[in-house]
């Protein structure tokens, strides 16, 4: 299953439904990088995806997105998929 990544905030509705997602569709462990715990990891999230707010979501070498992103992919089909590949 692919590395999940997930840049978080200690207090986030949205990243709480989007790790309740993931573990849904079977990932054990996302990795949470806390941006209010290290301005400097804000900073890496708004460089490398171009948004402000959180969660954004990483499976593998891919940006998924907020949790909308990832829930229109899970009702699409692709989710899984994404998870799946190596």
């Amino acid at each position: 299953m692919n590395k999940v990544v997930m840049y978080s905030t200690q207090v986030c509705p949205y990243c709480q439904m989007a790790e309740r997602l993931l573990k849904s569709r079977g990932v054990d462990h996302v990795e949470k990088i806390l941006i209010d715990k290290d301005p400097a990891r804000r900073e890496e999230m708004m460089t490398r995806t171009g948004r402000r707010t959180v969660p954004q979501v990483y499976i593998g070498e891919t940006h998924v997105g907020g949790y909308d992103d990832l829930s229109a992919l899970d009702r699409a089909g692709g989710l899984l998929p994404l998870l799946q590949t190596a």
